[in-house]
């Protein structure tokens, strides 16, 4: 199964974090997955430090195409709100609606899916 691997995630694999053994096993395995959203969040920065070969690296990691359904997107708000989680933003919930479509799981470090997760919207999360 996919993972789409989150910004979080990411950002610890080039630092050469904890969780670096986990990223590179899933490369090995062909696993990764990622959506045009992270890679926005992404690519200016490693533009700014001329890291033109991480960014041809990241581009060719599957990408899972985003379609927006904004009422379902509220409505994980709506869930999230009810169960006691707020401030989980909009880039968050287009990330879990994305792997939801697409019927991956969600890597990530952000404690907001932790919460999508409790809140019950079908979120399915990498461990």
């Amino acid at each position: 199964m996919e993972i789409l691997v989150d910004t979080s995630v990411w950002i610890d694999y080039f630092r050469g974090g904890s969780e670096s053994g986990k990223i590179d096993l899933l490369i090995d395995e062909n696993l990764l997955a990622i959506n045009d959203l992270i890679l926005t969040e992404l690519i200016p920065l490693l533009v700014i430090k001329k890291e033109y070969e991480l960014i041809k690296r990241l581009k060719i990691i599957k990408n899972l195409k985003i379609k927006p359904d904004w009422n379902e997107i509220r409505e994980y708000q709506i869930r999230c709100l009810r169960s006691g989680s707020s401030g989980i933003g909009i880039p968050d919930l287009m990330i879990a609606q994305n792997s939801i479509q697409h019927n991956v799981l969600v890597y990530s470090f952000d404690k907001h899916f932790d919460y999508m997760y409790d809140a019950e919207i079908g979120i399915r999360l990498y461990n």
